[in-house]
């Protein structure tokens, strides 16, 4: 049987030095957890700090330095929520935008060129794959539950 946990050593391996080519784009170089940050706030609609902490699971202390960061390289602005004063909603700047489509291209073409070594139905076979597994880590008890 397969050691599953080495497999897993050596995946996270490699994706972090994926993650270390991911970002610097535009001329701007940003940390793998600001480039994180930047496709959450993308992705999700005018979100509170809040939420995007819990999603990548970042205390709110040490996030809400990683948004002074990119806040003061013109990425990200902040303002406050017309729900509650107390909250704060994040969303990407014109830059911000343009940094993250950059993200998202590069990105893409490191997974496409990492696929093309595989057929289609392995291709198939792997995403489906990848698809189970994040579902089963999400009903886990003892992994995951922040993500979504």
């Amino acid at each position: 049987m397969e050691n599953k946990r080495e497999l897993f050593q050596i995946l996270t391996r490699r994706f972090v030095l994926l993650n270390k080519n991911c970002c610097t784009a535009e001329g701007i170089e940003i940390s793998t957890v600001h480039s994180h940050i930047i496709y959450e706030i993308e992705k999700q609609h005018s979100p509170t700090m809040q939420q995007i902490a819990d999603t990548l699971a970042i205390d709110v202390t040490t996030f809400s330095r990683q948004i002074q960061t990119l806040i003061k390289m013109q990425l990200v602005s902040k303002s406050p929520s017309l729900d509650d004063k107390r909250f704060f909603n994040l969303s990407l700047t014109a830059e911000g935008q343009k940094l993250a489509q950059s993200i998202e291209t590069s990105m893409n073409a490191y997974l496409d060129e990492i696929f093309s070594h595989m057929n289609e139905f392995e291709q198939e076979t792997v995403l489906r794959s990848i698809k189970l597994l994040n579902s089963a880590m999400a009903k886990s008890s003892v992994c995951c539950t922040p993500y979504l």
